[in-house]
């Protein structure tokens, strides 16, 4: 079942804005969006106002803004909150996993609509008239706005949220009974949150401890904390520390040959050179050759299907054909000196100009190294799309 997802209405091809235009975004409708259900909403079409109708912004007054069209200065501030009142309640009962706002709109603009003084000079940026009343209403949902999705970190933060919001909404907020959900949602969790918060790990796992029994209570204070800790940026420094703490399950099993590789896998991502994707392939691979039921179920392995987000700089798109690896590890390891695309997948390769012919594994599609076309080379560890 898909998770369903609020977005703006424009941003899915709607012809909703005021110059009856859209603002199609690609990643969202072609990538994103074969894992979501969409929920789409234009608050000044939803709240009466035509297609097309005169532009609009925001004016600031004292503790109070005003929507108000650019030219006429006719005030629509009412009728938007009545509309954003009466959305949001219907809201309530609907299980939204999260919301994808308009940048720079007046209404759904997330943290950049423009404000103005009543004589139209500049007053600062915030959130939007809709925007705003939404993030107040619910404070734990994910939200970001497609301009922000377009930074590797922000998207992948974002959908981390947006999948842990789903489990938490189908695994535990979906079902009554015994603590014991809980406390197997907090297991699965545990290296995801220690990759955002180690301190933050410690107090969610107090807070499980402490619950005798399953509460209404028990669970908001959790997910209050947790959706916090989640929106702490997981550094480079803290998944290394994850990483390691993972290869500590394994010191009965590798060869030292198998550590060593792990080793310098785990260096270079530290180092730069390589994205997250990279450590994490190899201790999957590990995971499933040495059979560890803890480690297979720990969702920070496996936090979201690869294609709907890149864990590294890049993102891919369909139709389009970027490298996934940064440039200086492509550069440093070496690319295939013979290959054809036809939408990002590759149809042949002759050769690795670093490793030789014998380390080409694949033609066409690959293994779940990226999850998406192209080819691999797990040895040297480069990839081309």
């Amino acid at each position: 079942m898909k998770m369903l997802v609020g977005i703006s209405a424009c941003l899915l091809g709607e012809n909703v804005r005021y110059d009856a235009g859209h603002k199609r975004d690609a990643y969202l409708t072609d990538v994103l969006g074969r894992f979501v259900e969409w929920y789409p909403l234009c608050p000044e079409v939803g709240c009466g106002l035509p297609v097309p109708r005169p532009p609009m912004h925001l004016e600031a007054q004292e503790d109070r803004l005003r929507l108000v069209a650019s030219k006429t200065g006719e005030d629509h501030t009412q009728r938007m909150l009545r509309w954003t009142a009466q959305t949001l309640d219907k809201l309530e009962t609907t299980p939204l996993c999260g919301f994808v706002f308009k940048t720079r709109s007046p209404s759904s603009g997330l943290k950049d609509a423009k404000y103005y003084t009543p004589q139209g000079m500049p007053a600062g940026r915030g959130p939007g008239l809709f925007a705003h009343e939404f993030i107040r209403r619910f404070p734990l949902l994910p939200v970001e706005d497609e301009g922000r999705l377009n930074n590797a970190a922000l998207r992948e933060n974002f959908i981390t949220r947006l999948f842990v919001m789903h489990r938490w909404e189908t695994d535990v907020a979906g079902t009554s009974g015994r603590i014991t959900r809980l406390i197997d949602f907090h297991e699965q969790h545990k290296l995801l949150i220690m990759a955002h918060s180690p301190a933050g790990l410690k107090q969610l796992g107090r807070l499980v401890a402490e619950g005798r029994r399953d509460n209404p209570e028990l669970r908001a204070d959790y997910l209050a904390q947790l959706m916090q800790i989640l929106g702490l940026r997981a550094t480079v420094r803290k998944n290394v520390n994850v990483l390691q703490h993972i290869m500590g399950y394994f010191k009965q099993n590798l060869d030292a040959d198998e550590k060593q590789e792990l080793l310098e896998v785990i260096g270079e991502y530290h180092a730069g050179l390589v994205p997250l994707i990279v450590p994490v392939t190899l201790l999957q691979h590990y995971v499933r050759k040495y059979d560890q039921p803890y480690l297979r179920k720990q969702v920070y392995l496996h936090p979201f299907p690869h294609c709907a987000v890149w864990r590294g700089p890049l993102m891919r798109i369909p139709g389009r054909c970027w490298n996934p690896c940064m440039p200086i590890w492509a550069g440093a390891r070496g690319m295939p000196t013979s290959w054809k695309s036809d939408s990002c997948r590759v149809k042949s390769v002759t050769r690795c100009g670093i490793c030789g012919p014998g380390c080409v594994r694949t033609v066409g599609l690959c293994p779940p190294f990226f999850g998406l076309g192209g080819v691999w080379c797990i040895r040297n560890r480069w990839a081309w799309c």
